[in-house]
């Protein structure tokens, strides 16, 4: 017998499907793999790049190895997949769980023997399972492509795109509570915005924090950003791994760390108030 999790994360993947704007934009994506694949043609000689086209044109003539070549493309493809990821999934995602939590749904699946949190829990492995697949979709088509036409081949772009789904996480687990709170796709959706604005800000906060007057707005930007995950480093390092370029000793380890409790913090609010609700 499935676990009531995976039955409800089966409901959001149907859900999902059924839905004309996630086909659409799957189809665009790969219309963009594709138009990649056809028009751009590198040169490459005993692992160097000689020349690069596109659309028939010469992008690049002077010769450098094909891994430093291609690190600005990896880099610009990790910052779209990370930034792009979360935008797409803040947009996509945000009704899911308002629509399951909706009067009359949340009565029907309450009497079957489910419990609340398994909806919740549920609605979170959909959603994450939706991420992670785009995700790979994305990253790997790129990775696919380069690794053909140059010959050099990466796990770089694929970890950075899981380090995106990392972040996408922690957002939507603020946009899964705040469905418990108020059932509205447009507050997920605020909720969301806010969150990845502030965890941009976050990974500056030292840059930022210098520029403010010192005083109660100071202390109230370092005390906020203090707690928020750091999105906006995440995303510089999910950049450096596409590119092959060395990280700090124990930066990752840290930034992973506070990203996933605050997400699991979220979480574990969000379980907490929806116990505590009458439906």
């Amino acid at each position: 017998m499935r676990s009531p999790v995976f039955v409800i994360a089966g409901y959001v993947l149907r859900e999902a499907a059924s839905r004309k704007f996630i086909l659409a934009f799957m189809v665009g994506l790969t219309l963009v793999l594709a138009t990649v694949a056809l028009s751009l043609k590198l040169e490459v000689v005993d692992g160097a790049l000689a020349a690069t086209r596109l659309f028939g044109e010469v992008m690049r003539s002077n010769i450098m190895s094909v891994d430093v070549a291609l690190r600005p493309v990896y880099r610009a493809a990790a910052y779209l997949v990370f930034y792009g990821g979360i935008l797409f999934g803040i947009v996509a995602c945000s009704d899911f769980a308002p629509g399951l939590l909706s009067p009359g749904r949340i009565e029907h699946l309450l009497a079957l023997p489910l419990q609340r949190w398994h909806l919740l829990a549920g609605t979170f492995v959909g959603v994450m399972t939706l991420a992670v697949g785009g995700t790979v979709y994305a990253a790997g088509g790129l990775t696919l492509i380069f690794g053909v036409k140059a010959g050099y081949w990466t796990l770089g772009p694929i970890i950075a795109g899981g380090l995106a789904c990392v972040g996408f996480a922690a957002v939507y687990a603020v946009m899964l509570t705040t469905a418990t709170l108020v059932r509205s796709a447009a507050l997920c959706s605020a909720a969301g915005f806010v969150l990845l604005v502030g965890g941009i800000l976050a990974g500056f906060r030292q840059d930022v924090s210098r520029y403010l007057e010192a005083g109660f707005g100071r202390t109230a930007f370092d005390a906020v950003t203090l707690v928020l995950p750091r999105l906006s480093a995440l995303a510089s390092r999910a950049a450096d791994l596409a590119s092959s370029t060395p990280l700090e000793k124990g930066s990752l380890g840290m930034l992973l760390g506070g990203v996933l409790v605050f997400g699991l913090g979220a979480l574990s609010v969000g379980f907490w108030h929806f116990e505590g609700k009458d439906c």
